[in-house]
């Protein structure tokens, strides 16, 4: 072997040991409980009420209270999963942290500084840092482009080419990033002749083109084939830990959640029932419908036993049932349950519930309520 040789891979082993190491600490903070290092986005009491149009003398309106006093912080490298059932409030919250839908109540900060509405520069630099990635790749790409100018347009309006030339490289190293190779067949292809796990992984290079430091992922797998999820999920993972990106995860699917999320968030009906570490919620679920949504989940592991017992139907979010929502199908629900919603109960190693099963809620360490006035501002400021 020459000494050309040894040195490359001396550097090699180095490299390697190096991702190692890099890796193993991660781990280390990961199990040590809560993140060390301070959010880049918090959404602190999140609160979003779609009105109804209705017509008539004397009809009163009408409010879809989709999102009610939701708290989440993003961390850099970590993942947050969103699991709940469809109409739960996932993509809502999503939505109205990439700043496309108005708070009712509640404030978002980025940074640690609150996020005001200082005008469309403004917004144009908070989406710079915060994108998006939509369930349907074929929706979010617009059919009569190429793959060329969806990723053009991202790196021009926020000056990340100054040439034609230096554009074409980096629109190839970003089809290059999320393993579209070679990257020179698909720079001129169009939507409709990709595959779907493909124009995927155009959308994430879309997103990843303005370098942002927060990624929305509304259920970016559940429309594609089974065979080709784990491919994006490890491309995401490694987008995750590589690039330190902060992920809010939403699905439905707790296998999903439990692979790729270092935290999971269990929501209901626009309330949040259940959150901490991902093994922890999943393996050890407190609230009763955590245990209702892993009891559903097909695993061939887990011991026969008589499944969880739920009664009724998801409840109509116009006219919500009082205090928890899902007092109407929990085989626990309490008066009490019915009377208000239970505040946060700390289980330990960073697991939380709000179930009055656990305690009277009065552990909640999530920031207080802002004051009226500061809720008002900032609450006018989003879009």
């Amino acid at each position: 072997m020459s000494a050309e040789d040894t040195s490359v891979n001396n550097a090699s082993d180095t490299t390697s040991a190096n991702q190692q190491l890099a890796a193993l600490s991660l781990a280390a903070d990961f199990a040590s409980g809560p993140p060390k290092t301070p959010p880049v986005l918090e959404g602190l009491h999140l609160r979003k009420h779609f009105p109804l149009r209705q017509f008539g003398i004397g009809v009163t309106s009408n409010v879809v209270h989709a999102v009610e006093d939701a708290t989440l912080a993003l961390y850099p490298g970590r993942a947050l999963a969103l699991v709940g059932e469809s109409g739960s409030g996932k993509s809502t919250i999503a939505r109205m942290l990439a700043r496309l839908y108005t708070l009712t109540s509640g404030v978002l900060r980025f940074e640690g500084k609150p996020v005001t509405n200082d005008g469309r520069a403004a917004l144009r630099e908070y989406r710079r840092h915060v994108q998006m990635i939509f369930q349907d790749p074929f929706s979010s790409l617009n059919p009569i482009h190429s793959v060329r100018y969806h990723l053009s347009r991202p790196l021009r309006l926020y000056n990340h080419a100054q040439s034609k030339r230096q554009e074409t490289d980096k629109i190839l190293t970003l089809l290059d990033r999320v393993s579209l190779s070679p990257a020179e067949q698909f720079i001129q292809k169009y939507p409709h002749q990709l595959s779907g796990g493909q124009r995927q992984r155009v959308a994430i290079a879309q997103a990843l083109a303005v370098r942002p430091k927060v990624i929305l992922a509304d259920e970016p797998v559940s429309m594609l084939d089974v065979s080709i999820r784990l491919d994006i999920l490890n491309l995401m993972s490694a987008l995750k830990d590589e690039e330190r990106l902060a992920f809010l995860f939403i699905t439905h699917d707790i296998a999903s959640a439990r692979y790729f999320a270092e935290e999971t968030m269990i929501m209901y009906a626009g309330q949040v029932m259940e959150g901490g570490p991902s093994d922890v919620v999943i393996q050890q679920p407190k609230h009763p419908y955590t245990q209702l949504l892993i009891s559903a989940a097909p695993d061939p592991d887990r011991p026969e036993e008589a499944p969880f017992q739920a009664h009724g139907e998801i409840p109509s979010l116009i006219t919500p049932p009082t205090g928890c929502r899902f007092h109407p199908r929990c085989p626990h629900a309490m008066p009490v349950c019915r009377e208000r919603f239970p505040g946060r109960t700390n289980l330990g190693n960073g697991h939380w519930t709000h179930c009055f099963l656990y305690g009277e809620g009065n552990d909640d360490t999530a920031p207080a309520p802002p004051s009226a006035s500061t809720s008002t501002t900032a609450s006018a400021g989003h879009s």
